[in-house]
């Protein structure tokens, strides 16, 4: 079942689910009044922020990228200043961190969504599930899909998470020692 507004803010406050959480969407810098890209609680989803931290990958060092033997020499490290952007060279792609830490319920999986004013610019998100037991900080990929250089603002949306319940499961993320379980920061394959 896919989870409502009222269910998700329940979840918070049970389980620390989403922290920090904002309990309804942000349109607008509080400081500046200008518009941004939403974050926050939605109807039946969470538009999650990105964060400063950028590993855009470069071609600099003609490396080859191995899942199994990942050479961090494939990126360039870019941290971006809050609410300024970072660029995704064309045709490229960038690896981030969402602001939120998630804490999943053993019986709530979530998956993500792009938001659609980035993706009628060309970009795609992607974010493996967020599994029932799984804590941490997400790993965020962003495709440049345009011939064009990309700005991705930090401290703003990136993404939705909606949340569904089922039953508990037998085994959960954490009973399984993931191997992201507990992940801080960008975290790179792991094999």
């Amino acid at each position: 079942m896919l989870l409502a507004d009222w269910e998700i803010k329940h979840l918070v406050r049970e389980y620390d689910m989403i922290t920090p959480f904002v309990d309804e969407q942000q349109r607008y810098n509080r400081d500046t009044g200008e518009g941004i890209i939403s974050y926050g609680l939605s109807s039946y989803g969470y538009d999650i922020r990105v964060d400063r931290a950028f590993k855009v990958f470069s071609d600099a060092y003609c490396t080859v990228i191995d899942p199994k033997n990942f050479d961090d020499r494939s990126f360039v490290e870019v941290i971006a200043l809050p609410h300024e952007p970072a660029l995704i060279p064309p045709n490229s792609f960038a690896l981030a961190q969402s602001v939120e830490a998630f804490n999943m319920p053993p019986d709530v999986t979530a998956i993500c969504v792009g938001k659609s004013t980035l993706a009628r610019c060309g970009i795609i998100v992607n974010i493996t599930p967020l599994e029932a037991g799984w804590k941490g900080v997400l790993t965020i990929e962003i495709s440049n899909t345009t011939p064009l250089p990309v700005k991705i603002y930090a401290f703003e949306g990136i993404a939705q998470l909606l949340f569904f319940k089922g039953k508990p499961c037998l085994v959960p993320y954490s009973a399984r020692a993931g191997k992201y379980q507990g992940q801080k920061g960008i975290t790179l394959p792991i094999v």
